[in-house]
């Protein structure tokens, strides 16, 4: 999958082109935002990691000018502040999902796989695993055609289980794709959550693989 990282900071760009390309990912960069507004509505991404602070053309006015242009690739938004002004005018111009500088590259993967399994999730209207389906155009979810009703961080949690059958996801992983950044979830929140689903499905869906996550058999 090619990945757009825009960013004018050699460092950082080099290496978070690096460890895109260590996880199968094609990283492309662009050093502007005058040329990304062009590479990005003229070629496919699928995605894009958006710094904001960009010169030419800074970062909020690029992503504005692929909304106008129905360019729809996922963005993420990279910033060098916190305030939550700054955060709101991003969502509002059009971004998926922000990170403030500085942050670990391990985040930043993590919330680019959770952004792709929640865009694969949107384009498919049925995810289904034995007698589990979810309705994913209606946020509803059956057990041997009853509807179960889920909340939606469960909705979610079981969403990215299924997208990625027969893959064992940690409970960073899973935190990372149902969470958003500026929520804190306790250290057993997972755990929490598959239990409770668990008992909701009445059914043995939901695999541990103890010390290392929790997954959905392709066998089901």
């Amino acid at each position: 999958m090619r990945i757009l990282v825009v960013e004018d900071e050699k460092a950082i760009a080099a290496s978070i082109a690096k460890v895109l390309s260590h996880n199968g990912f094609v990283p492309e960069i662009s050093a502007d935002g005058e040329d990304a507004w062009f590479r990005g509505g003229t070629e496919d991404y699928a995605a894009a990691i958006l710094d904001i602070g960009l010169p030419k053309l800074d970062g909020l006015s690029v992503l504005q000018n692929w909304r106008n242009e129905k360019v729809n690739m996922p963005v993420i938004l990279l910033t060098a502040k916190s305030s939550w002004t700054e955060r709101v005018a991003g969502i509002d111009a059009g971004a998926d999902d922000y990170l403030v500088k500085p942050f670990h590259m391990e985040e930043l993967l993590a919330r680019l796989r959770a952004l792709m399994r929640r865009t694969a999730s949107e384009k498919k209207t049925q995810l289904t695993a034995g007698p589990l389906m979810l309705d994913t155009k209606h946020m509803q979810v059956f057990v041997d055609s009853v509807p179960v009703n889920v909340t939606k961080l469960e909705f979610r949690l079981i969403s990215s289980l299924l997208l990625q059958r027969g893959e064992i996801i940690s409970k960073e992983e899973l935190a990372a794709s149902i969470y958003y950044q500026d929520q804190e979830p306790d250290s057993n929140a997972i755990e929490v959550l598959v239990g409770r689903l668990r008992r909701k499905l009445n059914a043995d869906i939901i695999k541990t693989k103890r010390g290392f996550g929790y997954f959905i058999s392709e066998a089901e």
